[in-house]
């Protein structure tokens, strides 16, 4: 970055749909991650972030009074493109008793009739849910049966624990048809304020995109993409170095919290643990008491939607001697005695 940024052609507007090489980095990437094969030039579109993708493709793709599915819990962004594009919101309740994936089975057949798009997110944000192949198959099924399009946001897909990779959803069969793979540079390359993503998947969806996207924004700073491009080129070590960090952070929290008879979700992705609430408390009073009486802070579930109450989300986003002491504070208040 620093070297791009010391070249003077790149301090100007960058095309306007991005820079070529970064689409083909980005395709290269799939063929080699995933095996699957994406075209450039009509696959593929550059992001200022992914947040920006999730939260401009209802006006991308929808009319206002659409209808849209949206998992519950779920990333809090999701519901301002849902505001701004003035959409009808339906939440899919995530169950632990089904790994926090959507059952497709329990969604009302209106509600299902009116859908037009739905989101996913695997591995999940704040669950640490993986999905699989099985899973994403029942997805793609379901949305072509019920022409409803499919957006899944990708962020923490580099990050799988216990020897596990995370599956893109791309990988199955007919996925192109029917939706499409947000992907961001801030979780898997530390490059969080940057700005920088991709979509991959449907061509359709991929124009939309890239229409809306004339005429909001004039592409990404131009260093940035080329920073990307390295990112992406490179041998994923570092990636694989920082996955190791956040499952050995992981696997320590487990330790110390399990020690004290807090026992958690078997996260299998992202960088957070989801702890379930003692009973007798909600999620915000769980957090307030923690806060207030440990100095401990952990996000309360429901600020993820009404399917997180009864869980907080802990961030595994400091070293390994902090989640001991943060246990060992916490046992001071004999929760879980």
């Amino acid at each position: 970055m620093q070297e791009q940024t010391a070249i003077p052609a790149n301090h100007k507007y960058s095309q306007f749909r991005g820079d070529p090489e970064l689409k083909r980095a980005a395709a290269n990437f799939y063929q080699r991650e995933y095996g699957v094969t994406l075209d450039p030039d009509k696959e593929i579109a550059i992001l200022g972030g992914s947040k920006i993708g999730l939260v401009e493709l209802p006006f991308a793709l929808l009319n206002p009074g659409d209808t849209m599915l949206l998992p519950d819990p779920g990333y809090p962004d999701y519901l301002s493109g849902v505001s701004l594009a003035q959409v009808k919101l339906e939440l899919v309740t995530l169950r632990e008793q089904d790994d926090f994936l959507p059952d497709y089975r329990t969604i009302k057949p209106e509600v299902v009739d009116a859908a037009k798009l739905m989101y996913l997110n695997y591995p999940n944000n704040p669950s640490g849910a993986v999905a699989t192949p099985e899973f994403y198959q029942q997805t793609v099924n379901f949305a072509k049966t019920n022409h409803i399009g499919v957006v899944q946001d990708f962020a923490y897909g580099a990050i799988g624990f216990d020897g596990r990779k995370p599956v893109s959803f791309l990988q199955t069969p007919g996925a192109k048809e029917v939706g499409i793979e947000m992907n961001t540079f801030s979780k898997s390359y530390n490059m969080a304020g940057w700005r920088i993503g991709f979509a991959a998947g449907n061509a359709d969806m991929i124009e939309a995109i890239n229409l809306i996207q004339d005429h909001l924004f004039v592409s990404v700073f131009p260093a940035i993409q080329k920073a990307a491009i390295t990112a992406l080129n490179s041998d994923q070590q570092s990636v694989h170095e920082l996955v190791a960090l956040y499952e050995k952070r992981r696997n320590q929290f487990f330790k110390a919290a399990r020690a004290i008879g807090w026992e958690p979700y078997p996260s299998g992705g992202s960088f957070y643990a989801w702890m379930p609430v003692p009973e007798g408390y909600t999620s915000e009073s769980f957090a307030d008491l923690l806060l207030d009486q440990a100095a401990v802070a952990v996000a309360p579930g429901n600020g993820f939607g009404k399917g997180g109450e009864g869980f907080v989300r802990v961030g595994l986003l400091i070293d390994e001697p902090r989640f001991t002491e943060a246990c060992q504070r916490i046992a001071k208040l004999h929760l879980f005695d």
